[in-house]
């Protein structure tokens, strides 16, 4: 389980933990964490940095280790805003959608809270990692039943 924290200062030492609920929050799927953040809308907060639509480049490397090249742009939207208490949210997430990037700044502040984190773990975090794994298995056995194995025969000279 990870840790909440119980202070800003402190969170910014709890950099692992955080990374892991705000990667699960980024790839969550929009109607769902709009249905599970439901019940914390009318927590107050404060806009730091509004939402805002832009490009990242998306750099690769030739064979996987090799040297890096530019894949292509994709747009991200980005928005900071913060707690009554002190705790600022933070929300990179592909696509245009400003209201899926509030709600994933509204659970980061509020997993940050001490008071909130369990229930706000529980509730949006774990739900949405079980969603992605169970959307990976599924994408996996698909692409399972289209793999062909090859069998090949080595001849002798002169057959």
């Amino acid at each position: 389980m990870l840790r909440p924290v119980d202070s800003p200062e402190e969170g910014k030492a709890a950099t692992p933990a955080r990374q892991h609920w705000m990667g699960a929050l980024a790839k969550a799927d929009p109607e769902f964490l709009e249905l599970a953040m439901a019940p914390y809308l009318r927590t107050q907060y404060t806009w730091l940095r509004n939402p805002e639509t832009g490009l990242a480049m998306v750099r690769g490397r030739i064979g996987g280790t090799g040297d890096r090249f530019n894949v292509g742009e994709v747009t991200v939207t980005r928005c900071v805003l913060r707690l009554p208490g002190g705790f600022t949210g933070v929300a990179y997430v592909q696509g245009r959608s400003h209201r899926r990037c509030e709600l994933a700044a509204l659970a980061d502040a509020l997993l940050q809270d001490a008071s909130m984190h369990e229930e706000v773990f529980q509730n949006v975090v774990e739900p949405a990692q079980r969603a992605q794994a169970a959307d990976a298995l599924a994408l996996r056995q698909r692409a399972q039943a289209t793999r062909v194995e090859f069998f090949t025969v080595a001849r002798e000279a002169g057959v």
